[in-house]
C-alpha cells in the first residue's frame, strides 16, 4: 500500500526539483510528487489519511511513549481547525475514525474523544502563529528528548545534519514542563519563530512543515540527528562542517520538497511490511 503520487515531471515539478543539483529530471519521467486535490472533502480525507500513517510509522520505530506525543494537520477548508490524534491512544492504534478536530479556542468541533491539553496547548499555538505550518509533530522520542537535557545547539557534524543548518530554534524557558498553559504555548512559537524545527530543553523536539509527510520527515531525521551527536560527543570532539558546506547541503536537502520526498522511502517501507 502507498499514497505516493506519481506522475510526469513537468512545470512546477521540475522546478522544485531543480533545488537539488543531483537531481536529473526529463519531460516523461515518472516522479513522486504531492497531489493536488479539486475537491476540499477529498483533501481533508487525504490529510487525515497521512496523519495517521504518520502516526502508524512513529510509534513503529518506537518513537512515542505512553500517552505523551501528538501529530496535527490543519484543515483544508477552515484554517483555525486542526485534526489531531485523541488523547490516551497509543499512536499504532489510533485510526482515521479515532482523530478528533480542534478550532484554535480548543474547542473539539469533530469527534467523541478526549483532547490532549498539551497539544492544543503546543499545536494551537504553532498553527495560530505561523499560517504557512500545515501539520506539526512532538514526541518524548528517547534520543532527542536526551539531548535536549543537555541545552545545547545541533552541531553540523554530518551531512544529515546540515538539513537542519540555521533551522533548529532553541527553547529553555520553563526547564521542559508539561505544556498545557496557552501563555507557555505562545512562548513556544515565538522561539519556534520561522524555523522549522524546535528543541524544547529537557522536553525535546517539535518539527513542522507544509505537510504531515514533511513534518513527519524532519522529527525522524532531527531524532537520529541527536542521536548521531551524542554517540559522537561521548566518542570524542566530533569536527564541524564549516558553515559554507553546511549551507550547500542544506539548500540540496532542508527545503519542504525534500521532506516530503524523503518520507515517501519510510512509507514505502513500511507499508512492504
Amino acid at each position: 500500500m502507498s499514497t505516493l503520487e506519481e506522475n510526469p515531471v513537468a512545470g512546477g515539478d521540475s522546478d522544485a526539483l531543480a533545488q537539488s543539483e543531483t537531481a536529473t529530471v526529463t519531460e516523461d519521467m515518472i516522479f513522486p510528487v504531492p497531489p493536488t486535490f479539486d475537491d476540499v472533502a477529498d483533501e481533508r480525507e487525504y490529510r487525515k489519511k497521512m496523519l495517521v500513517d504518520a502516526l502508524h510509522i512513529l510509534g513503529d520505530r518506537n518513537m512515542a511513549e505512553g500517552a505523551a506525543g501528538h501529530i496535527t494537520v490543519r484543515d483544508p477548508e477552515f484554517a483555525d481547525r486542526f485534526w489531531v490524534n485523541p488523547f490516551g491512544m497509543g499512536f499504532k492504534a489510533v485510526q482515521i475514525e479515532n482523530l478528533i478536530c480542534v478550532d484554535h479556542t480548543g474547542q473539539v468541533v469533530s469527534g467523541n474523544r478526549p483532547l490532549n491539553n498539551a497539544a492544543f496547548a503546543i499545536h494551537g499555538a504553532i498553527h495560530a502563529a505561523r499560517p504557512d505550518v500545515i501539520a506539526a509533530c512532538h514526541t518524548h522520542a528517547m534520543y532527542s528528548k536526551t539531548f535536549s537535557s543537555l541545552g545545547e545547539p545541533l552541531k553540523m557534524i554530518t551531512q544529515d545534519h546540515c538539513m537542519f543548518y540555521n533551522d533548529v530554534a532553541m527553547h529553555s524557558d520553563d526547564g521542559g514542563a508539561i505544556v498545557t498553559d496557552l501563555e507557555a504555548g505562545k512562548k513556544l512559537a515565538e522561539s519556534l519563530g520561522d524555523k522549522k524545527t524546535l528543541i524544547h530543553q529537557n522536553h525535546g523536539i517539535i518539527t513542522t512543515g507544509e505537510s504531515v509527510d514533511e513534518a513527519a520527515w524532519w522529527f525522524i531525521a532531527l531524532e537520529r540527528a541527536c542521536q548521531s551527536q551524542l554517540i559522537a560527543q561521548a566518542a570524542g570532539e566530533p569536527k564541524i562542517i564549516p558553515d559554507e558546506y553546511a549551507q550547500h547541503s542544506y539548500d540540496q536537502s532542508g527545503y519542504s520538497f525534500a521532506g516530503w520526498f524523503q518520507f515517501q522511502t519510510i512509507k514505502q517501507e513500511f507499508f512492504l511490511q
